[in-house]
């Protein structure tokens, strides 16, 4: 049982496996197989002994399995299976192809040298040259003067990146690597260099010094850390990084995972035991844990905990919440049921959060759940009869508060429970269902009128059902498939009086194109929405037949009231007949362009009270340009746009279609391109967040500058600057923005990605 090796950092081991003249390159670093099967020789003049030796020259080419070698003139001795060749020397296998001037090896054993051999990989489109590679065995090998890049090698010219080494042993047998005098040079500088570093020959893990991360932030400054891997055992690990942070001091993350039999999980802390600009020290931990409990049951816990309420600030990109201020701690244990015709969960769960406060917008917090017991059961009778039942008991706490009647703390047991009959057919489908929301309180405090106990029982009756037709049509010459998906939902739900009630967990739904299919307009337990109510609805689409994809799509849906709605989020009652109209719209309109929209249009005001309008462009690869408008009419007006999108070409770019050249004798070329993600309100006139950033890909390398923008406040923002260097075919340097990237624009790809390959994860070295 091994836990996975850590997020790559750097790839020495590329450099001096492919030195080594074996397959590693194509399977991962393995130790060479010995040559096997007969010796086919072919030249244009062959002198031997049968059975004894052979001399071949001119045009010479001997075959052994997968091993090609070519070359002047070879001569062949059988009973030492040693091949001696001299001049253009010419070395092929499955892992790359080899030049040099002199090559001794027996075939069999795999032992000998190679004199001056340059190399080439075409999976990493990388390769490099050494003075000697001595074979010991088909597990152990030696390189002298070696360097490796994917920069072009045949034009004279430096190249832009080398990782030079004076000397490597490579231990197939002990998974085990050396170089002595590593120097990772760029634009002829060094930027990293080791006397000696050690390796594994794969893609295990191995204890040592990774290279450093470098970050700045307009709230901390520079902040330079130097991680340390310690392999401690195939099923644990750490990793301890002390860090400097030019306006806080000194400080370190230490991260431990462990991964036994009956459980696993990590433990993480980050500590400045002296931040210069708080004055005090400061901590954030986090812990996850899964286990394993008697009769198949099973734990876990997640835990986040930070020492003060301006952490969230003063390191935005620490946070593994959702919600960067509302932290949590939750702790459950489950059991899974199952009988005949059904099946279910037990749990008992504990919820309590921490909340980050200390900022002109302040966070409502939520009641802890101290503790949570529930059962889950589903199931269906004989006869398509379906049911599901959702018993739960809950302490609610408040624990910043003291408890009030509108505050309250206590116990609420409920019980939701669901019974169906489902009949679908080709092209139809309808759903009856009965529900009933019970719930009873205990609480600590007394309600407005005085009582401490309370109860309700609410029950519901809903049918909901939908057509589906197709067929077949034309628009602008392409053929498609056209759907009309007619939708409706009834919904029947009693006035119950909740006035005073507590409400620990129930908030308003959103109310959008899928929830207003719903029979209650509260999420949770402790609201149930009245409602006499029909909702329709219809869709058409428009499917492209060959390859599935939705060409286009168009839908309205509006709900009607026979009686009003007294219980509402909003608190008001709802008289009117109809609500607001939703109409949905989208197409792919060709040549990379679609467009998408959502409005909520009010009858009442004659306008669109709230509405969502995206389009998206994308030409080519590496170009794509996003706009995003949203609208909440009285609330908020945002405009979002993002792109990625070359700015400028070499010529040798330019006429390669925009496609970089890599490695070999072709040169690089170098394309800068912009990306970036804005979000301006129009409501406040200021821009909310923001990313700006450049790449340039030089075909061998690629250099990201990425600065992020994020509020914090009305009139608070952090901007984190990030830059990396990316070292096709070795490694990516410096703090990564790729993340960033990916997850704040939309339609943002990696420049390499169009490879389709995926270069082996890199060891650990010290």
């Amino acid at each position: 049982m091994n836990l996975p090796a850590p997020a790559p950092r750097l790839l020495p081991f590329a450099v001096v496996v492919l030195l080594s003249g074996q397959a590693a390159a194509q399977t991962g670093a393995q130790p060479a197989a010995a040559a096997q099967g007969p010796v086919e020789l072919q030249a244009r003049e062959i002198r031997g002994r049968p059975d004894i030796d052979a001399v071949a020259e001119g045009e010479v080419r001997l075959q052994r399995g997968p091993l090609s070698l070519q070359t002047d003139w070879l001569s062949y001795e059988q009973a030492r299976d040693l091949a001696v060749a001299r001049g253009n020397v010419r070395l092929s296998n499955p892992g790359g192809r080899y030049r040099g001037t002199e090559l001794q090896l027996q075939l069999g054993r795999w032992e000998g040298f190679f004199l001056q051999p340059i190399y080439e990989f075409d999976r990493l489109q990388a390769g490099g040259r050494a003075q000697r590679i001595d074979f010991i065995d088909n597990q152990r090998s030696v390189a002298h003067q070696a360097w490796y890049t994917s920069c072009p090698r045949d034009d004279g010219d430096q190249p832009a990146w080398v990782l030079q080494t004076d000397r490597v042993q490579l231990d197939f047998e002990a998974n085990e690597g050396i170089a002595e005098g590593a120097v990772l040079r760029f634009m002829n500088v060094p930027i990293l260099a080791l006397p000696t570093l050690s390796f594994p020959l794969g893609e295990g893990r191995k204890s040592g010094w990774l290279p450093p991360t470098v970050d700045f932030d307009t709230r901390s400054g520079l902040s330079v850390a130097v991680p340390y891997y310690w392999n401690i055992a195939p099923n644990r690990d750490a990793t301890i990084t002390p860090k400097v942070i030019t306006r806080r001091g000194p400080g370190v993350v230490g991260e431990f995972r462990y991964l036994e039999p009956g459980y696993s999980g990590r433990v993480e802390a980050d500590v400045l035991p002296a931040d210069r600009v708080a004055d005090r020290s400061r901590w954030a931990l986090w812990a996850e844990h899964d286990g394993r409990l008697p009769l198949d049951g099973r734990w876990h816990l997640d835990a986040l905990r930070v020492s003060d309420d301006a952490w969230w600030k003063d390191f935005p990109r620490d946070s593994r919440s959702l919600n960067a201020r509302l932290l949590p701690l939750r702790l459950e244990a489950e059991r899974d049921l199952s009988w005949r015709g059904g099946s279910g969960l037990g749990y008992a769960r504990l919820l309590r959060w921490q909340v980050l406060q200390g900022s002109d917008l302040p966070v409502i917090a939520p009641y802890q759940r101290a503790p949570q017991l529930g059962v889950q059961l589903g199931g269906e009778f004989t006869g398509g009869l379906r049911y599901s039942v959702q018993t739960e008991a809950n302490r609610f706490v408040l624990p910043d508060r003291d408890g009030s009647a509108a505050e309250p703390n206590g116990w609420r047991g409920h019980v939701l429970g669901t019974l169906s009959r489902p009949w679908r057919q080709p092209g139809a489908w309808v759903v009856p269902r009965l529900t009933v929301n019970a719930a009873t309180y205990a609480l600590d405090q007394a309600l407005a009128d005085g009582r401490k106990r309370a109860s309700r029982v609410i029950p519901s009756f809903s049918v909901e059902g939908g057509l589906e037709y197709e067929r077949e049509t034309t628009l602008f010459g392409r053929a498609l498939r056209q759907t009309l998906e007619p939708r409706a939902l009834y919904v029947n739900t009693p006035w119950r009086d909740q006035t005073g009630l507590p409400n620990f967990d129930s908030a308003g739904k959103d109310f959008n194109f899928n929830s207003i299919f719903s029979d209650n307009a509260f999420s949770g337990i402790d609201r149930v929405s009245d409602s006499h109510q029909l909702t329709a609805g219809v869709t058409t689409r428009l499917i492209d037949p060959a390859s599935g994809a939705e060409a286009g799509r168009l839908g309205v849906v509006q709900r009607y009231l026979l009686r009003d709605q007294r219980i509402t989020p909003e608190g008001v009652p709802f008289t009117r007949s109809f609500s607001d109209i939703f109409l949905l719209g989208g197409a792919s309109l060709g040549r990379g362009l679609s467009v998408d929209a959502t409005l909520q249009y009010s009858p009442d005001v004659q306008r669109t009270v709230r509405t969502i309008a995206s389009a998206r462009w994308t030409p080519g690869e590496f170009r794509t340009l996003s706009t995003t408008y949203r609208l909440s009419r009285g609330l908020t007006e945002q405009l979002e746009v993002g792109w990625q999108w070359p700015i400028w070409k070499s010529a040798q770019a330019a006429s390669a279609g925009g496609a970089p050249a890599r490695g070999g004798s072709q040169a690089c070329s170098g394309t800068w391109y912009t990306v970036g993600r804005v979000n301006y309100s129009l409501k406040d006139s200021r821009v909310t967040d923001s990313i700006l950033g450049f790449e340039y890909d030089a075909g061998c390398w690629i250099l990201r500058a990425v600065a992020e923008r994020m509020s914090t406040g009305r009139s608070e923002a952090t901007t984190h600057v990030l830059l990396q260097l990316e070292l096709v075919g070795l490694s990516r340097l410096g703090s990564n923005p790729l993340r960033v990237l990916k997850d704040n624009i939309p339609g943002y790809r990696l420049l390499r990605e169009e490879r389709g390959e995926t270069i082996p994860a890199p060891p650990r070295y010290d």
